[in-house]
């Protein structure tokens, strides 16, 4: 969409039509801002699913709107997180299949997975048939799915206090030929499978998990779902300031078509509203407001992580 629409700004430019350049970075500011994302988590009872829902938000575990976490079984229906500064992302926290309360037939049944745009499948021990048959029903529907591999620091910390001398990297790939050669067993050919830590997504694989649905999205939800994401690393920083220029160049044009109409007052004041709207964007997607901020000076000190920078 964000193509479709520069394109088409570009070719008014070139022909002159100022006016027509303007009003098509207004239709597009407009759609982004309706942008909506629907992301389900799914998997096995106890995997992780809540925990990860909750980072994916910004928000740590046990806080105030958190999904609720546990040993037990936390989450008895399909439930909604709005992401608390983009209320068009919605992240879906789903029960674990293969429970007592839903089999794996009855859960694919009544879990609409129409309405959901992918899906992340989590598991933090092996993955099962009921994986598999998750991932192959979201296939027949011709959505994208991910498989995550969660709790990934316990295997590390199991292994480091059994073998001292043991490196990380041979554990986290150990650990991913495990994950893959299950899949593959599953049926599955190539399955590309993350490995992540959901309090700290900087750790591990989520920036490669990131990379990926950056090449597959549509640019309208990338976008939307980038300017989201906590500002797990410089990379998602970067991406991020890459983005919030573009819209820079939008809004310009978008002033522009309200310059067009003849009256000084109703321009200062619809210039004063742009601004207004692109600083808000900046803070919120670059973690400067106050809320976001607060939630930062709360966070415990994490050791440095090859120079990445977490915001929560």
């Amino acid at each position: 969409m964000a193509d479709h629409y520069i394109e088409e700004i570009e070719i008014a430019l070139e022909n002159k039509d100022q006016l027509l350049a303007a009003t098509k970075a207004l239709e597009y500011l407009e759609e982004i801002s309706k942008v909506s994302l629907n992301i389900a988590i799914t998997g096995e009872s106890g995997s992780g699913k809540s925990t990860l829902v909750n980072a994916l938000r910004g928000i740590r575990n046990k806080t105030d709107g958190a999904a609720p976490t546990g040993v037990k079984e936390t989450t008895m229906e399909p439930t909604v997180y709005l992401h608390p500064e983009r209320p068009n992302i919605k992240f879906w926290d789903l029960p674990g299949i293969g429970t007592t309360k839903f089999t794996s037939d009855e859960y694919i049944k009544k879990m609409g997975f129409e309405k959901y745009d992918f899906f992340i499948i989590v598991s933090s021990d092996r993955f099962t048939e009921n994986d598999a048959k998750l991932a192959k029903e979201i296939q027949k529907m011709n959505k994208k799915f991910y498989f995550v591999r969660s709790k990934i620091d316990y295997n590390v910390q199991d292994e480091k206090r059994d073998d001292p001398n043991v490196k990380e990297e041979d554990v986290l790939q150990d650990v991913k030929n495990d994950c893959t050669e299950e899949l593959q067993n599953l049926g599955f050919e190539s399955p590309k499978v993350f490995l992540v830590f959901s309090p700290g997504l900087h750790l591990y694989e989520f920036n490669d998990l990131w990379k990926t649905l950056e090449e597959e999205l549509p640019a309208h939800q990338r976008d939307a779902l980038l300017l989201a994401l906590p500002n797990i690393s410089l990379d998602v920083i970067e991406q991020k300031k890459t983005t919030l220029e573009k819209n820079i160049y939008l809004f310009t044009l978008a002033s522009a078509a309200v310059a067009a109409v003849p009256f000084p007052c109703l321009t200062e004041t619809a210039n004063l509203k742009i601004v207004s709207i692109f600083t808000e964007q900046c803070m919120h997607s670059l973690g400067l407001t106050p809320e976001s901020l607060q939630k930062l000076s709360e966070c415990p000190l994490l050791p440095p992580c090859n120079g990445n920078l977490t915001v929560m």
